[in-house]
């Protein structure tokens, strides 16, 4: 007699290993990136927007830029919102004159743009400089110092809550 699983059996068997390591996967996947960015849904009342730090003791969190779903780093060592250049296209954003930029990896020649709103969470801003940076290669925009200066930021612990005024 042959103990050896039937093909149908076998199939299963993959089928099942599979579907375990796409759900391990996905599940990870998630994992990995709310700690990343805690503030995925952020929440804004009463003119106060609460987030909170993420693993590596960045405020990260999720927002918009012209309706489209974007992830801002704040920056406050940043003068300017700096949009990684290949995002140009998919934010709408025009590239403008040319200019050099000082960054923590040197000297960068960047374009630059103007943003029509960016919203986080109820937090709406309107006509925003920026510029498109061809040296940020990931999908993160680091939100400048012009965005929030408007804002009062208040850190407690691992929580930085902003403040319209």
């Amino acid at each position: 007699m042959n103990d050896s699983p039937k093909p149908a059996g076998k199939l299963m068997l993959v089928l099942a290993w599979v579907a375990l390591a796409a759900l391990l996967y996905l599940y990870f996947d998630n994992k990995i990136e709310r700690q990343y960015n805690p503030n995925q849904q952020p929440q804004f009342s009463q003119q106060t927007l609460t987030l909170k730090q993420n693993a590596r003791g960045h405020y990260v969190t999720s927002a918009t830029i012209n309706g489209e779903p974007v992830t801002l780093l704040l920056d406050t060592g940043a003068t300017q919102i700096s949009v990684p250049a290949h995002l140009a296209q998919q934010l709408q954003l025009q590239a403008g004159a040319a200019s050099m930029v000082s960054t923590a990896n040197g000297l960068v020649q960047v374009r630059q743009t103007r943003i029509d709103t960016l919203s986080i969470g109820g937090l709406t801003m309107y006509d925003l400089a920026a510029h498109l940076n061809p040296g940020l290669t990931g999908d993160t925009i680091l939100l400048g110092m012009n965005a929030l200066k408007d804002l009062e930021l208040v850190q407690r612990g691992n929580t930085l809550t902003l403040r319209k005024y």
